[in-house]
């Protein structure tokens, strides 16, 4: 069986808030004022593409926020957003491996998140067998395209797939493939599942 995991909210917490929090700190801006600035939107996915590069984004971003920050204080904040892992899962993960499943990571990200979190959380690289990076592939979630693109690289036909995400469109998505989904809504979710399973 294939497991794909996403990252954020799934095997790492995360929390954006953080990320407005030492932007704001580093900016003088109230962080109320940059919690209703704050969208993920189009180059928000342009980024986590790989159509935009980190300073475009950055620069882009801070715009939006009304915020002056350098690129270095942009990036301090950015990777503010990893919170721990997620330990129970994370157990799960090297369980599946050992007993022969292939377990792999499939996340929206950016370069930026990508130079920072495996060497942050190496054991979390170490416990999956091929990571799946948006900004790698040029397309993300919820893009059928990018399911399928994993489906054809591990070799693996959907019914023989499990997925498990934070983000429902990217559930519906991959239902839609007819790939086993399940929304994660908390940390108990993904151990919830599999204790279920037996």
């Amino acid at each position: 069986m294939l497991y794909i995991f996403d990252l954020g909210n799934v095997i790492i917490d995360i929390d954006f808030n953080r990320v407005l929090g030492v932007w704001s700190d580093l900016s003088c801006v109230p962080l109320a004022s940059l919690q209703s600035h704050f969208r993920m939107d189009e180059e928000f996915e342009q980024h986590e593409r790989g159509e935009i590069s980190d300073e475009a984004f950055a620069a882009a971003l801070c715009e939006k926020l009304e915020i002056s920050l350098s690129y270095e204080q942009f990036t301090a904040g950015w990777q503010a957003v990893f919170v721990s892992v997620r330990a129970d899962t994370l157990a799960l993960l090297n369980k599946l491996r050992a007993k022969g499943h292939r377990v792999v990571i499939l996340s929206n990200t950016n370069k930026l998140h990508c130079a920072f979190w495996p060497t942050q959380y190496p054991d979390v690289q170490q416990a999956v067998d091929k990571l799946y990076l948006s900004q790698n592939l040029g397309m993300r979630k919820p893009e059928a395209r990018i399911y399928q693109h994993v489906l054809d690289t591990e070799g693996v036909a959907a019914d023989q797939a499990i997925f498990f995400d934070d983000n429902a469109q990217n559930i519906e998505a991959a239902r839609a493939l007819g790939i086993e989904s399940v929304l994660v809504t908390d940390s108990k979710t993904v151990p919830d599942w599999f204790a279920s399973q037996h």
